[in-house]
């Protein structure tokens, strides 16, 4: 089956009905640093984060064994993050009352969506002869600095986190999926998909559907690196704050997180 149409076939919501039914921690992120969140990883993960570089320098003469490896490597970052989200919402959804009635149909839908993210990833990478990394054990709480599925300010607060990370890391990857003009398109599907998410969060919070400043928005210090490099707004050379000022400035443009950077912000809710 064609990729996207496949992806078309896991966005429709009669496919899902018929075939299945740390607070501290996170704000000394800079000072954990790049190897500790690898090492907090599953072994899958943690080996292509920490030898991608290796990878490509031992496959100087085979761009084309490179390009692949790029191109997977970007792949399993994006399923972490898609497994991460999918059960975050999935153990949301089933925490009883957690979830007001009036906001329960919007992470109904949002739910469906990472599901179908999932699926996708994983059948990407089973068609390059790549198995899908498991599912990593999530800690939600991040070693009991958060309680998400009993307090539902702090499920908004993580939901915007999670959603604002992966939009970020989408952009990240994008020159690691371009050697595959299929898969390129259909992150690119994705990535607008998970930036519809972040704004409607981001607005059930009553906050602005975009970023300024760097500012997530009513949102704890301990969030922070997720925001981190927001507040550019020099863009090819243009300074955008001397002709917009600095929040519609930076507000115009969304920066990208590194793979690494994702990675560790993502560790963080990994055991």
């Amino acid at each position: 089956m064609n990729i996207l149409k496949l992806l078309d076939r896991l966005s429709d919501d009669s496919f899902f009905t018929k075939q299945s039914s740390r607070s501290e921690t996170l704000s000394d992120l800079s000072a954990f640093g790049k190897k500790a969140a690898v090492a907090a990883l599953p072994l899958g993960l943690g080996t292509f984060m920490a030898t991608s570089a290796k990878a490509e320098t031992v496959n100087t003469e085979n761009p084309t064994f490179a390009m692949k490896n790029a191109l997977t490597d970007a792949l399993q970052l994006a399923l972490t993050l898609e497994y991460l989200e999918d059960e975050y919402y999935r153990i949301g959804l089933n925490s009883g009352t957690l979830i007001p009635n009036a906001d329960r149909v919007v992470f109904q839908q949002i739910s469906k969506h990472e599901a179908a993210h999932v699926t996708f990833l994983k059948n990407t990478l089973t068609s390059l002869g790549v198995a899908p990394a498991a599912k990593p054990t999530f800690d939600f709480t991040a070693g009991g600095n958060f309680t998400p599925f009993t307090n539902y300010q702090q499920f908004l607060i993580l939901a915007q986190a999670f959603e604002d990370t992966g939009v970020r890391a989408y952009k990240g990857q994008a020159g690691n999926v371009m050697s595959n003009k299929t898969v390129l398109q259909a992150a690119l599907q994705i990535h607008s998909v998970e930036a519809r998410h972040a704004s409607q969060v981001r607005r059930m919070r009553s906050n602005k559907g975009w970023i300024e400043n760097a500012d997530g928005g009513n949102m704890p210090a301990a969030t922070n690196p997720v925001y981190a490099g927001e507040g550019v707004t020099v863009q090819a050379g243009f300074n955008t704050a001397t002709a917009f000022g600095a929040a519609a400035g930076s507000a115009s443009y969304d920066e990208i997180l590194s793979g690494s950077d994702a990675t560790a912000i993502a560790s963080l809710f990994i055991v």
